[in-house]
């Protein structure tokens, strides 16, 4: 197998300084200049062909191997996200955001940094790449929007003809131990949907709620039938997770309101429960509504679906990840409650998505808090495995291509 990690040794330095910057100017949505820029003149320099997003402030970048067979050339993408939070950082580190309100809180500085270092190791090896290697850097993710945009200008295709494989990483700042890795067959994240409701009565005196017709207790019925319907009309083993988020009514104690709003993240693993949900959840809403007189209006939308790992690529990547860190790789036994729009690159090319934790050594796991968190904290010691097990995915993986 390739060996990278000496090489990425050595970028340590480099790497870190540039993740530090990065982690102190965090900029969020789709519209990330300042860290395009910042990307940009990291990859100066190497022989790349770049190209900026024009739907966002994304980044292409393509590496032509030197060593191609005769006719179609194997190509593999490798994809980091760029967007922060809009979370103030309580860390206390020395080098957090500068920017009040926003946060790398979620590890994209240390995925953006890692994949231009991998970008270097893999250059200063072009000339034994059986193919070429697309570096996907993509603002947007934590609005479920980045990749969609990127793969209707054209990432996936970007090195000239459709990628054959795709592997994006996703660093932790809690729940894995200090030095791990991870990945699985099938769903490793979920799909991400939502359902807003607006449950519409009479409003009134809340001395006389006989000539009213208070939605306030129709929206309260709706929260708990909600929990209802998950638990007995969907199998634990295909887990339906639904999040009522924002539940708000009346502003005044004596008044009974004319409406209430609920707003609700929905969660699914599988394409099936996901269809389903669409259809139970709405007519559960319409029907409690209906019985007690008030009206639903409803909006349900789509976001991402299931982030579902390729099994023979979530295999190869299992291969790879144990020659880099050894024995401290391990299977995911169930997936991930979040969602990644990494899952609609795998819709069209077969991949993995690979979790791996930032949690510092000897860190007790209830001293940590998880990724969004204004104290979650990733470690700079994850980015030489993180640079190494980037550069080894492609390179195998162009190998095992070529060789085919």
């Amino acid at each position: 197998m390739r060996d990278y990690t000496a090489d990425a040794r050595e970028l340590h330095t480099e790497i870190t300084e540039l993740r530090h910057r990065l982690h102190s100017h965090p900029e969020t949505g789709n519209d990330v200049p300042w860290t395009q820029s910042v990307v940009l003149d990291a990859l100066a320099g190497l022989d790349l062909e770049v190209t900026k997003g024009t739907g966002s402030t994304s980044v292409t970048a393509v590496l032509r191997g030197g060593a191609a067979p005769d006719g179609e050339r194997p190509i593999v993408l490798l994809r980091a996200d760029m967007d922060g939070l809009p979370v103030q950082e309580e860390t206390g580190w020395e080098h957090a955001s500068q920017r009040a309100g926003f946060m790398h809180g979620c590890g994209h500085d240390v995925h953006t940094s890692s994949l231009v270092g991998a970008a270097r190791l893999l250059h200063a090896r072009r000339d034994e790449l059986p193919g070429d290697v697309v570096f996907m850097f993509q603002p947007g993710e934590e609005l479920l929007t980045g990749a969609p945009i990127m793969i209707a200008e054209g990432v996936l295709d970007a090195a000239g003809r459709r990628a054959d494989r795709a592997f994006g990483m996703h660093v932790f700042s809690s729940i894995f131990p200090a030095g791990t890795w991870s990945t699985r067959p099938g769903p490793i994240m979920a799909a991400s949907d939502s359902l807003t409701v607006d449950l519409v009565g009479k409003g009134g005196h809340g001395s006389a709620p006989h000539l009213a017709n208070d939605p306030v207790p129709v929206m309260a019925e709706v929260i708990s039938a909600i929990q209802t319907v998950i638990a007995k009309k969907f199998a634990a083993t295909d887990p339906v997770i639904i999040n009522v988020g924002v539940a708000s009514a009346g502003e005044a104690r004596n008044v009974i309101p004319e409406r209430c709003h609920l707003d609700m993240s929905i969660r699914t693993f599988s394409d099936g429960a996901r269809d389903r949900i669409e259809q139970v959840l709405p007519a559960l809403v319409e029907g409690i509504a209906s019985a007690h007189g008030v009206r639903a209006e409803m909006v349900y939308a789509r976001g991402v679906g299931p982030t579902v790992c390729d099994p023979e690529q979530a295999a190869f990547a299992e291969r790879v990840i144990r020659g880099v860190v050894g024995d401290r790789y391990f299977e995911l036994e169930s997936p991930l409650g979040g969602s990644e729009d990494f899952s609609e690159v795998l819709n069209l090319v077969p991949g993995a998505f690979i979790a791996y934790s930032g949690v510092p050594a000897g860190t007790d796991l209830a001293d940590t808090t998880y990724n969004h968190s204004a104290t979650a904290f990733f470690d700079d010691a994850v980015l030489p495995e993180a640079m190494a097990v980037y550069a080894t995915l492609a390179h195998e993986a162009l190998d095992e291509l070529a060789a085919s």
